[in-house]
């Protein structure tokens, strides 16, 4: 009998160390998500656009819309994901001697589906920095259209 005290004392203790280690990782991640998703001071290259906006880019000589969000499939706050989940911006460029080009940026890479975190065009390395907002349990991708933000950085090749 005493055996098993221990041995469910012994469990017992695990799992309330596991719960807590859980909830360390879980905060940490939370701020992992605040520091990606703030605009960094470093970025000057840096352009935000809202879903349906077009702004042109006289220093890189394009034009650039953001389309849509044509995937978002990111864990939601608040809620715990085996997988991290991945946003597909549509975005549409053009350069002062091309015609409209839309290609889709994604926030990883991923080879299955085709998709990458950069594209290149016109001499530039466009790369996806950030989407917002994130969804929640109550804002699902579907109520958040038309109100995505996105970051995009411009690297010349």
């Amino acid at each position: 009998m005493m055996i098993y005290k221990t041995f469910l004392s012994a469990v017992l203790m695990a799992s309330l160390t596991n719960c807590n280690a859980n909830k360390n990782m879980s905060a940490d991640s939370d701020k992992a998500k605040v520091e990606t998703s703030a605009p960094s001071n470093n970025q000057k290259n840096t352009v935000y656009l809202n879903e349906g906006e077009n702004k042109f880019l006289s220093e890189y000589q394009m034009n650039v819309t953001f389309k849509s969000i044509s995937e978002d499939s990111r864990c939601p706050e608040g809620v715990q994901c085996v997988w991290a989940g991945i946003a597909v911006a549509n975005v549409e460029l053009m350069s002062t001697t091309s015609r409209p080009m839309t290609v889709q940026i994604a926030t990883s890479d991923l080879k299955s589906k085709n998709l990458s975190k950069k594209v290149m065009f016109n001499g530039y390395e466009i790369s996806l920095v950030q989407v917002s907002p994130n969804s929640t349990e109550t804002k699902t991708a579907a109520t958040l259209k038309g109100k995505y933000k996105i970051g995009l950085t411009f690297k010349k090749v």
